[in-house]
């Protein structure tokens, strides 16, 4: 009998046996590994056999979250991440890592070693550029969102498939951490920087308004099974170098609001923007603002030849439906990048181009902007249709602070 047949959390030795046993490495191999998760729920081990160089990747789900104990979570969620991968490989072929394998008892996939590539988030943060990034990102979003809903899919298949990937342990932590708190801190796990107090009471606490739209969004968000979204689309779910783009983590995925994870990805670009403000570095900002504009106006482009080319059902093809469709992902766009910018400037899960700003009076900056812009997003969110229309709200936000 394995002792890998009973689940448990391994650590390095452990994974070295590990990967050896399930034959993901010759038995006889050099093996050394380290543990690289930078991410709040699981566990990730780089395994590099020292004779050939060949290397992998083991992704174990622990039981509880690593920034909170008491956050207990399903273990499932890797059992999703990488049935969803595989999903993804086929419809967005060499944007996503290939999974070599998922072990129901270890709660752990074994994947394609990304390393010659670098984690977004810290190389934006080094103020690096990736010219391909637009034109990779839409065409993800595109095939891996449209080819998901019931435009393209049998609808039987289709209620399956939101069956399958039902995920409400991780929903909850959305529902709660990016829809909830933020507005409220009703369970006092805001992280507030603390000059920025007044200005969070007030634009936040005591936004009334603005809490009326989030608690509609939270609702659609709870209830429009649109399409199998990646769940958590952000510069720390993406490997990228000058000529290749990887979006891995999706272990948030469910049937959710297609405009969930293109916001998301809209407000990860505004966070590298606000890292290059603080720098000064001018032509960094423009990169991000243009990148923007760019995935933003390709998804539209593609998605509409998509849309013509795979589109099955009869009353989808009626005219107009398929503008007032895109119209409509556009609107939920900006909704959700305006509750991304919002959680993640005062949300427990907060993101490292903000908070490492140095300078006291560039992060206060920064963070204003960031509110006064999802508040825009949120507030005017059917205003909200092309590249330029968001871009427009970061500079509106910033000539306010001004």
């Amino acid at each position: 009998m394995s002792r890998f047949d009973t689940y448990f959390l391994m650590k390095t030795p452990d994974v070295l046996d590990y990967v050896k046993e399930k034959a993901y490495m010759p038995a006889d191999a050099a093996l050394i590994a380290k543990e690289i998760g930078d991410g709040n729920l699981n566990y990730v081990y780089r395994v590099v056999d020292e004779k050939t160089g060949k290397s992998v990747i083991v992704k174990q789900a622990g039981v509880a979250l690593r920034i909170s104990a008491a956050m207990k979570v399903s273990t499932d969620r890797n059992r999703i991440e990488s049935e969803i991968l595989q999903i993804q490989w086929k419809y967005a072929p060499g944007l996503v890592p290939q999974i070599y394998g998922y072990d129901t008892v270890m709660c752990a996939c074994v994947m394609e070693d990304l390393s010659d590539h670098a984690l977004m988030r810290y190389a934006l943060m080094r103020h690096e550029t990736f010219p391909r990034f637009a034109e990779d990102i839409s065409t993800y979003m595109v095939n891996t969102l449209l080819k998901t809903t019931d435009v393209t899919m049998e609808h039987k298949a289709k209620k399956d498939m939101v069956k399958r990937f039902i995920n409400p342990e991780l929903c909850e932590i959305t529902e709660d951490l990016v829809l909830t708190e933020p507005y409220n801190d009703c369970n006092q796990r805001n992280i507030v920087f603390p000059p920025n107090a007044e200005f969070v009471k007030r634009e936040l606490y005591e936004d009334k308004t603005l809490q009326l739209e989030v608690a509609k969004i939270k609702f659609a968000f709870m209830n429009n099974a649109q399409a199998l979204i990646h769940g958590d689309l952000h510069t720390g779910s993406i490997f990228v170098k000058q000529d290749s783009t990887r979006v891995f983590d999706p272990e948030f995925a469910f049937y959710g609001p297609m405009g969930y994870d293109i916001g998301n990805m809209v407000a990860n670009l505004i966070f590298a923007y606000d890292n290059g403000i603080a720098a000064g570095d001018t032509a960094f900002c423009d990169w991000t603002l243009q990148a923007i504009i760019e995935t933003l106006n390709l998804f539209r482009e593609k998605f509409l030849k998509c849309f013509d080319e795979y589109v099955t059902d009869r009353m989808a093809k009626t005219p107009g439906f398929k503008d007032w469709y895109l119209a409509s992902i556009m609107e939920d766009t900006a909704a959700y990048a305006g509750t991304e910018l919002i959680r993640r400037t005062v949300g427990m899960a907060q993101v490292k181009d903000v908070t490492t700003i140095p300078d006291e009076d560039k992060r206060v900056y920064a963070e204003r902007l960031n509110i006064l812009c999802g508040k825009d997003y949120i507030i005017n969110r059917d205003a909200f249709q092309t590249g330029e229309d968001f871009v427009a709200a970061v500079k509106r936000a910033a000539a306010v602070l001004q």
